[in-house]
């Protein structure tokens, strides 16, 4: 039983797209709860649409006895959901920053926390799969809370990583680039404002600047996802993983 949050559409659904062809029975975990059961009735295969809001602690736990009551145990869980925003250093608002870290950090440490603990009460151990960005490897000017916010991610995963692997549980994250989805639309129209730029000129140049020469798609980023969840993929412990294009390289 495979949990992806934020997966009713983008990446997150991508990847439990690719889980289900695999054999996996996924649930689609997401605010959206429209767009989550939609996701889960075109995917077939058993899979459930179970809501989800990160940053409320009784809906996390309420998610995972929602899987454990209707699927009897969680074996692997994908933390993907996750907001953006930008501004300048000096036009940060605290709710800003509030909101970006309450998703981005804080709804993903206790979703995974919650997940682990449903993992190691079960005793067969488990994976857990984080979602950080190539924008928790450097600093932009105008991104700084959500750089920042996907920086701790790739910290949080070393910690669990190192702590729940005595009980058989691997995380691991992967570090996606820029991907052409509705993501990058709304990163490309807040762009635009504080750049003065036509809708779409900044998707175009950031994919153009891409050594690869094209952002990525949500279907290439799943199949690290479905590795990283399976047995191959045994003595991999607190890593990021890049599918960038040759944007970064670590």
């Amino acid at each position: 039983m495979a949990v992806i949050t934020g997966a009713a559409r983008g990446i997150g659904l991508a990847i439990a797209q690719r889980f289900a062809m695999e054999g996996a029975r996924v649930v689609i975990a997401d605010l959206n709860e429209q767009g989550a059961q939609d996701a889960a009735a075109a995917i077939g295969h058993g899979a459930l649409a179970v809501p989800l809001d990160v940053t409320r602690q009784e809906s996390i736990d309420g998610m995972i006895a929602a899987v454990v009551a209707q699927c009897g145990r969680l074996d692997i869980l994908v933390n993907n959901a996750g907001i953006f925003d930008l501004a300048p250093i000096a036009e940060i608002t605290r709710d800003s920053y509030r909101r970006v870290y309450a998703v981005n950090v804080e709804g993903l440490l206790f979703t995974l926390q919650a997940g682990a603990r449903q993992m190691i009460a079960q005793g067969h151990g488990g994976r857990i799969i984080n979602f950080a960005s190539q924008a928790g490897r450097r600093g932009e000017a105008l991104v700084a809370v959500y750089c920042s916010s996907k920086a701790a991610v790739i910290s949080l995963t070393q910690s669990a990583g190192l702590d729940l692997i005595k009980h058989g549980i691997n995380v691991n994250t992967i570090a996606p680039g820029v991907v052409d989805n509705e993501h990058w639309d709304d990163v490309d129209a807040r762009f635009a404002r504080y750049e003065g730029l036509q809708p779409g000129e900044k998707k175009r140049a950031v994919g153009a600047a891409v050594p690869f020469g094209r952002m990525a798609r949500p279907k290439e980023i799943a199949g690290l996802a479905v590795f990283l969840a399976g047995p191959d993929a045994g003595y991999i412990v607190a890593q990021t993983y890049n599918i960038d294009g040759g944007n970064w390289m670590s």
